[in-house]
């Protein structure tokens, strides 16, 4: 029933008829594309995880005779080293994210670099870096490797 001015037009079967198809044809539209959307963010579950670069450099970590990250001694000097390290990498734009995320392990005064960098240069910077932290170049072991 439509209300024109003030007049009341009612509607016959023809136009009832009429206005149910718009509305269910709207509606099928509406979840077309809802279904169109979902499909295209939808993930191929047979395809295989895309490893990590760096999955040879982890599983070198896993020996028992290697430093790893909670080894890290708990005193201060060896945690303030570490956070120095980290912030004259961090600080650095111009390395890569591979450089930002070495792992840099402080015992006794001691620190080892692990991870890989894009390029001989970034190795180079990481060292200087630590080097000037830690005072001597014997304070740090370099197990760094380049992965371009």
């Amino acid at each position: 029933m439509f209300r024109k001015s003030n007049k009341t037009i009612e509607q016959g079967p023809q136009e009832k008829a009429m206005t149910q198809m718009k509305y269910t044809t709207v509606f099928l539209v509406i979840l077309f594309c809802c279904m169109l959307v979902t499909a295209s963010y939808a993930q191929d579950v047979n395809q295989a995880p895309v490893q990590p670069d760096n999955t040879q450099v982890n599983m070198r970590d896993r020996n028992a005779n290697e430093a790893t990250a909670d080894q890290q001694e708990n005193n201060e000097g060896d945690r303030e080293m570490t956070k120095e390290i980290r912030k004259s990498i961090m600080d650095d734009k111009s390395l890569s994210s591979y450089a930002h995320n070495i792992k840099i392990i402080s015992q006794d005064g001691n620190v080892t670099l692990k991870g890989p960098v894009r390029s001989g240069q970034e190795k180079k910077t990481v060292l200087d870096k630590a080097i000037s932290v830690a005072g001597n170049a014997d304070k740090v072991t370099d197990q760094i490797s380049i992965n371009p």
